[in-house]
């Protein structure tokens, strides 16, 4: 299989290529050049355990690996979930499931891919003897579990941007308290945002891209999206036959991957009904869905700050979808953006998606509510799902972080303070970060002293 550019003008890439490039030298982000249909593959996939379907899925893609090479990668990667389901699917009442995505290394769904992607990494070096520098902007989770992904391999060094500040205190010690020489935690000066623009600027500097072997590790990297794609897949099989056509999807999003891994396995012809994109308070694409307006505002920090996010880059792949595949009006699209700070779609086509939105204010109430009602613990992020569940269909609801990574919003809400072994003992280990300004400029420096 091919993969291509949102933007059209960036050859086509096998998928090995295409992971390691990450962003496409365009400024695009890669996508399948025609989707796979799984429709008639789903009673065959429905009594695999999760490995073994992340393995069938990901073989039509990664068609440049070996099918033994990719079961091995793939079946490693699995191997530091805490839950012997890898993402159970628990019921909390009639039509209301929670999917909880948080039992990997680092209590957050990024682990489903940056396990896998930082193992394809690994492949990567040794096959072709060659070293790699990973890049990546974080707004909390995806940092911490990308380092996870590459701690101590040989042969990479990881640099994570995150804004000074602006994560939990738990989320900095799992980046700036390992210990590894290969990881570098990079607190930038300013918002989220801010961190990723200097990361897309980068990365956009083709020959020191080039010279330092670099790739992009945030969620625009194809296997990021394509990882995440299965647990939506092995959500849906778990449940019970008469319900699978009528669910609805509820995923805390910031930066628009995780969502949109579940609308294109939709696409990809597993009948999912609808998804709904719940925001926290930085609210871009709620108004996106709501208006058709693409508009960026203010970031203000919140009670769920990995999705502290005003520019959702994944979104330029549904952009792709929405305006016909047409590479033209995505390059259109994103410069009128990049110029202005917004663009309006004429007669959107918002397809299966609505969307809610979540204040500060009101995260500690959901949390109580869920609880009480529920017996269930909801991290500030899966909080902000649970607000406003659509009647008359089956709602699973994404649980994207373990609630003891937000002790003190939790105890507000509820008065417990939950905990995990692996956090506490992150509490008594130096910090080891480097403070940059946010800027192009500044992280290159860094980065051309500490590359291998």
């Amino acid at each position: 299989m091919r993969f291509i550019s949102t933007r059209g003008q960036t050859p086509a890439l096998g998928f090995s290529d295409a992971v390691a490039t990450g962003l496409a030298p365009d400024g695009g982000l890669f996508l399948p050049e025609t989707l796979p249909d799984f429709s008639g593959d789903l009673a065959r996939f429905e009594k695999l355990g999760y490995a073994e379907l992340c393995f069938e899925f990901l073989r039509v893609f990664a068609t440049d690996i070996p099918p033994a090479t990719l079961r091995g990668l793939v079946d490693a990667s699995y191997t530091r979930f805490a839950d012997p389901a890898i993402a159970p699917l628990k019921p909390l009442a009639k039509n209301l499931y929670v999917l909880e995505l948080f039992h990997g290394p680092t209590l957050a769904f990024k682990d489903f891919a940056l396990q896998l992607l930082g193992n394809l990494y690994e492949h990567q070096c040794a096959v072709r003897r060659q070293t790699i520098n990973v890049l990546g902007a974080t707004s909390g989770d995806t940092g911490a579990a990308a380092i996870h992904g590459l701690l101590g391999k040989p042969g990479t060094a990881i640099f994570i941007l995150y804004p000074d500040g602006r994560v939990s205190p738990l989320q900095e010690r799992q980046m700036a308290c390992t210990g590894a020489t290969n990881v570098f935690a990079l607190a930038v000066d300013g918002t989220f945002d801010d961190a990723q623009n200097a990361l897309k600027e980068i990365l956009g500097d083709q020959a020191f891209r080039t010279r330092h072997r670099l790739s992009a590790v945030n969620s625009i990297n194809l296997a990021r999206v394509l990882a995440q794609c299965v647990y939506y897949f092995y959500a849906w099989l778990r449940l019970p036959a008469a319900e699978r056509g009528n669910v609805e999807f509820v995923v805390p999003t910031g930066n628009f991957g995780n969502v949109l891994a579940g609308w294109m396995l939709q696409k990809m012809g597993v009948p999912i009904r609808s998804f709904r994109v719940a925001t926290n308070q930085n609210d871009i694409l709620y108004r996106m869905f709501t208006t058709g307006e693409y508009r960026m505002g203010a970031v203000l920090p919140s009670l769920a700050p990995s999705m502290d996010i005003q520019v959702a880059s994944n979104f330029e792949r549904f952009i792709y979808f929405a305006v016909g595949r047409d590479p033209a009006k995505v390059r259109e699209v994103m410069q009128t953006f990049k110029a202005t700070g917004g663009y309006t779609f004429a007669n959107f086509n918002r397809d299966t998606f609505t969307a809610s939105r979540c204040t500060d204010a009101e995260i500690p109430g959901i949390i109580a509510r869920v609880h009480r009602e529920h017996g269930y613990i909801a991290d500030p992020h899966t909080a902000c799902g649970f607000q406003k569940l659509a009647a008359g269909r089956v709602n699973v609801v994404l649980a994207t972080a373990s609630p003891a990574k937000f002790p003190d919003t939790i105890r507000t809400a509820i008065g417990i303070e939950p905990t995990h072994p692996s956090l506490e003992a992150l509490k008594s280990r130096p910090v080891v970060k480097h403070r940059l300004r946010a800027e192009a400029a500044a992280i290159r420096e860094f980065v051309e002293r500490r590359a291998v």
